[in-house]
């Protein structure tokens, strides 16, 4: 049995196209939203079994990684998230690499010799690595059109990730990624007039939309913090408005605080463009966060512990 578990954001969907148009299979898929990433532990497979993992920390799942690899599961493990120390197992093919130019999509990218490389760039665009994304669409001598296409594609794309439930999202990412692999180009996604990309990018305008009057909650030296109101489209837009203001405020740290279905907040921290550091580690340092050095998040904070992060968040960047 195959098994494809992979985030549900533009690196997650994007990394796993990529991979089953070079190793097509019938697959289970075990995905959820962006901040569902202990996907590991969903998964029951024995021995025999193959599992293809894109763009979850291992770090968060290594009990989970290790309880299948002990079962005689073959693992194979991409990904740009801390990781922590990586088991040393015969069943276990991993690339890592937590650079901050570099993400899930990209590594599979490098991984298949760029048969794909459309794919690749729309992740990269999603995960707003821009030069990485840029740089990879000069080997395929692309128009400034076709870019700013695969640039809007990625960022829809992972717009439609974020929510605190399956519920928030216009689409799936299973479904969403049903629907993307049926294009071998992703332009040819976002031309045809019977796909889901108008919906998409109907959705992400209409909410970014709503984004224009936001201020900052706190604004101290290099960092700003921003709390989103208690809106289904503001926790859809969260991650995306973070993208936003790093690209307008490249020396500012970002965090984006939107309200928990359940109590709390989530949170997601961006670093600033110009010193790609630290986010990873600094909502490591809270239950159910984690992520890598230039983007990262927390799961949900409680409100008792939001000062708490506020001033480590100050302290981190300032």
């Amino acid at each position: 049995m195959n098994i494809d578990v992979f985030n549900g954001d533009a690196d997650g969907i994007c990394a796993l196209i990529q991979y089953r148009f070079a190793f097509p299979a019938k697959s289970t898929l075990v995905t959820g939203v962006k901040r569902d990433i202990q996907l590991l532990d969903r998964v029951s497979a024995r021995q025999g079994d193959k599992i293809n993992v894109f763009d979850i920390s291992m770090q968060k799942n290594r009990k989970a990684l290790e309880k299948l690899l002990n079962n005689g599961v073959s693992v194979f493990y991409v990904d740009h998230h801390i990781s922590g120390e990586i088991p040393e197992n015969p069943g276990l093919e991993a690339i890592i690499d937590t650079s901050p130019t570099i993400c899930t999509s990209l590594l599979v990218d490098k991984y298949l010799n760029g048969q794909f490389r459309q794919w690749a760039i729309v992740a990269a665009f999603g995960d707003n690595m821009t030069n990485s994304a840029n740089e990879a669409a000069k080997t395929l001598s692309l128009s400034d059109e076709s870019v700013h296409k695969l640039k809007k594609l990625g960022i829809s794309i992972n717009y439609n990730g974020y929510g605190s439930s399956l519920d928030d999202l216009h689409f799936k990412p299973a479904d969403l990624y049903l629907k993307m692999s049926a294009y071998k180009s992703p332009l040819d996604f976002i031309s045809d007039p019977d796909s889901c990309y108008k919906k998409l990018q109907a959705g992400y305008d209409d909410d970014i939309a709503k984004t224009e009057s936001l201020k900052p909650e706190y604004l101290k030296g290099n960092t700003a913090v921003y709390k989103l109101p208690d809106k289904l489209w503001a926790r859809r837009v969260s991650g995306v408005f973070g993208n936003m203001l790093a690209n307008r405020f490249p020396d500012r740290a970002h965090a984006i605080l939107s309200h928990h279905n359940e109590a709390g907040y989530v949170i997601s921290v961006r670093a600033p463009l110009n010193n790609l550091n630290y986010a990873g580690e600094l909502c490591s340092k809270f239950a159910g966060g984690g992520g890598r050095k230039g983007a990262a998040g927390i799961n949900q904070l409680a409100e008792n512990e939001l000062d708490k992060f506020i001033s480590q968040f100050q302290e981190t960047y300032n």
